[in-house]
């Protein structure tokens, strides 16, 4: 039965304009603490075309290994989302009417992916975001599992 459980998963999209910050930190975050609850998946609406290597870093250190890649939200158009989350001003504006009825909901997180300077300054922008997504994010999924 856990096979059955698994597979009938609630589907959450993460959304921002580059898929390769934000977004990729809360999809990995959510599918290593909350995978046996919740499907998580991410995507851009101008992806850059691959995940920031300070996002993997910051997951890393964590012991969470990703790999995912920088997607156009167009590729995930034939999947039904439960929940749609955007973590971008910019795709929350954006965020097309197609991906279903799914319940939308919007955090506005910093772009680490902006943040100029030494390697260790843009380390510490993405552990920033990291550290607010991790609180927010999962907290949110278990408020909507409680209320239904």
């Amino acid at each position: 039965m856990v096979g059955s459980h698994i597979k009938n998963r609630p589907k959450v999209l993460f959304l921002c304009t580059g898929n390769s910050a934000r977004s990729q930190l809360a999809e990995a975050i959510v599918n290593s603490r909350l995978g046996e609850r919740w499907q998580a998946f991410s995507a851009g609406t101008h992806p850059t075309g691959s995940v920031h290597p300070a996002a993997i870093q910051a997951l890393a250190e964590i012991g969470i290994q990703h790999q995912g890649r920088s997607k156009l939200v167009d590729e995930l158009r034939h999947t039904s989302f439960d929940l749609i989350v955007t973590v971008c001003d910019s795709a929350a504006e954006e965020c097309p009417l197609w991906l279903g009825p799914g319940q939308r909901i919007h955090f506005s997180f910093p772009d680490p992916a902006k943040v100029e300077g030494d390697p260790h300054t843009i380390l510490e922008a993405f552990r920033q975001v990291r550290q607010a997504i991790a609180a927010e994010i999962p907290a949110l999924l278990e408020k909507i599992e409680k209320n239904g």
